[in-house]
């Protein structure tokens, strides 16, 4: 479980003034696939990126499973089990997926084992094994062997920053595809920043996030039919 109490975070600007970027949040997670969603520069991505620690927090505590990690590092906190997907996954020049899955995995896996964690994101296992991550690749398809890591590595909590962003629409269909297969699967959470309709269809609950608060958080049945009436006075958030 994953417990956020009374976090804030604030920024210097250019011309000395502080502007807080997130204001008292409290949030548990607990369920298996949760959704944040809200408008344009409301903290969705900051509160990823605080979560995974590679923003500090100005205020407040961060629990994982009751162990405070407020002021853990964010490869402490990958070692205990928090793993962290940009919205431009990055390349790595020389390095091949094969060498990437294994290193995600943490120990050594056949090249079985490493095609498994492929086939399970819809990539050929024998076209993308030896690939270099580099230009070749696509957006969708370096998304997608993002997750393929992810599954190795197999963590407590796995944060997505806008994984639709930057790529097609059939990019986008078979990531679907594979958020709902983990969903299925995968042992730990998934928190999933987005703004998309048939993202937030398939989580758990849902957390709205509009000027840098969490204006609400429940149940996708009950969120979700409200955001698509576009009642933007109660969600504070955009039309998906």
């Amino acid at each position: 479980m994953l417990e956020l109490r009374n976090v804030s975070f604030k920024v210097t600007t250019e011309d000395g003034a502080e502007k807080e970027i997130l204001k008292n949040v409290n949030l548990k997670i607990e369920d298996r696939f949760v959704a944040i969603t809200g408008p344009n520069g409301g903290g969705k991505s900051t509160l990823a990126k605080i979560i995974a620690g590679i923003y500090p927090v100005t205020e407040g505590q961060i629990f994982l499973d009751g162990e405070d990690i407020t002021n853990k590092s964010i490869t402490e906190r990958a070692k205990m089990g928090i793993s962290f997907a940009f919205q431009q996954p990055v390349r790595f020049k020389g390095l091949t997926v094969r060498d990437l899955i294994t290193l995600a995995a943490g120990k050594k896996i056949s090249v079985t084992e490493a095609c498994t964690y492929l086939s399970e994101v819809g990539l050929c296992a024998r076209d993308y094994i030896d690939r270099e991550i580099n230009a070749s690749l696509s957006g969708g398809e370096l998304k997608r062997i993002e997750i393929a890591m992810i599954m190795a590595r197999g963590t407590k909590l796995s944060v997505f920053d806008e994984p639709e962003a930057g790529i097609d629409l059939w990019s986008f269909n078979n990531l679907i595809r594979v958020f709902e297969k983990m969903h299925e699967k995968i042992n730990g959470n998934i928190i999933i920043i987005s703004h998309q309709e048939r993202i937030l269809d398939i989580a758990d609950k849902i957390v709205v996030v509009s000027g840098g608060e969490v204006t609400n958080y429940g149940k996708k049945e009950d969120i979700l039919p409200t955001l698509l009436r576009g009642d933007y006075s109660k969600f504070g958030c955009v039309k998906l």
